[in-house]
């Protein structure tokens, strides 16, 4: 029995249909009720409040943590505190975390709280899995869709680079470490299979776009946060461990449109 936290999100979805896909017997938490599927139990439950997660851990041996809310991430640690504690109450289940790659070098808050989240599920006393992953497709792509919405001159910070990696890619990396024999506590980063300049993705961006648009990079970010992002700290050229390339993401998203 597998359950699977942020079940209806962006990398709990894949997660969840690959684990059922694999013959597990899954549970999906979410916040809002769904419908059984085959091979999937849909339980409805809230990890800020706590509200249905006892229910949701009866019986389970393993949990993929994937809820997190970027918007609101002050929820996430003691969403993962509470998650905790009701695993140590049903038996202390393999706990899978998905975290990001340079959380404990950048001082951006999400990030803190990713870091703190890690630190909380190595000190829990349950066994555990964590992996870092660099930043999903989807993300700079939604960043370039916000920047491109005013017709007229696109501004990028300057000495930006990132690795993004296929979603469905790390879903799947999660569902093996899930699978697995035991817990593996930090395993090998996982990043895309290219490091590529902000510039150079925009770029790329507006051609899959049919858009044209002229591109500044004039001055870089202020802040410790934006000189950890520059200095690279969220990149791991060594871990490409991806196949999808930020190409083909955006060849793949857009004719099917």
């Amino acid at each position: 029995m597998i359950l699977v936290t942020g079940a209806s999100g962006t990398l709990g979805r894949p997660v969840t249909r690959l684990l059922a896909e694999a013959g597990a017997d899954v549970r999906a938490l979410s916040r809002r009720a769904r419908e059984p599927e085959a091979a999937v139990t849909w339980c409805k439950g809230d990890l800020v409040t706590g509200e249905g997660v006892e229910d949701a851990l009866t019986g389970v041996e393993t949990i993929v943590h994937c809820a997190s809310d970027p918007l609101h991430a002050k929820r996430d640690l003691p969403a993962a505190r509470t998650l905790i504690e009701a695993a140590r109450r049903q038996g202390a289940p393999h706990l899978v975390y998905i975290s990001i790659v340079g959380v404990d070098k950048i001082p951006y808050r999400y990030y803190r709280i990713k870091y703190a989240v890690e630190r909380a599920i190595e000190e829990s006393g349950l066994p555990y899995t964590i992996l870092r992953a660099t930043q999903f497709h989807t993300l700079p792509a939604a960043v370039f869709a916000a920047l491109t919405k005013v017709p007229g001159l696109v501004l990028l910070p300057r000495g930006l680079r990132d690795q993004p990696v296929d979603v469905g890619e790390v879903a799947g990396r999660l569902a093996e470490l899930a699978l697995a024999a035991g817990p593996a506590r930090r395993v090998d980063d996982m990043g895309g299979p290219e490091v590529l300049t902000v510039e150079e993705m925009m770029r790329d961006y507006l051609r899959a776009r049919g858009l044209r648009r002229p591109v500044r990079v004039p001055v870089p970010l202020p802040g410790r946060a934006a000189r950890g992002f520059r200095e690279g700290h969220h990149l791991v050229p060594d871990r490409a461990a991806g196949k999808r390339t930020w190409h083909q993401f955006l060849t793949e998203t857009h004719t099917q449109r």
